[in-house]
């Protein structure tokens, strides 16, 4: 997980883009959309920190720090 990459994703493009990029990940497709990463692994933990991020910026009022610190912290947590 690079953070920097998920920071330039969010509000690059819409819930529904990153849904479909999500399931076409899941389904071993090629995302309409470029999502950088090293694999397929990779890629798919970006687009799930950015839906994550972007959902809860859109629906608690909060700002990317807020939200992406959030979002660190528990995949920290369950790292542990």
């Amino acid at each position: 997980m690079q953070v920097s990459v998920i920071r330039a994703l969010v509000g690059k493009h819409t819930m529904h883009e990153l849904v479909a990029a999500e399931e076409a990940l899941l389904n071993e497709e090629k995302p309409a959309i470029e999502i950088p990463g090293a694999d397929e692994g990779e890629q798919l933990t970006h687009i799930l920190a950015v839906i994550w991020i972007q959902h809860d910026m859109e629906h608690n009022q909060r700002e990317l720090k807020d939200s992406l610190r959030d979002y660190t912290q528990k995949v920290r947590k369950s790292i542990n």
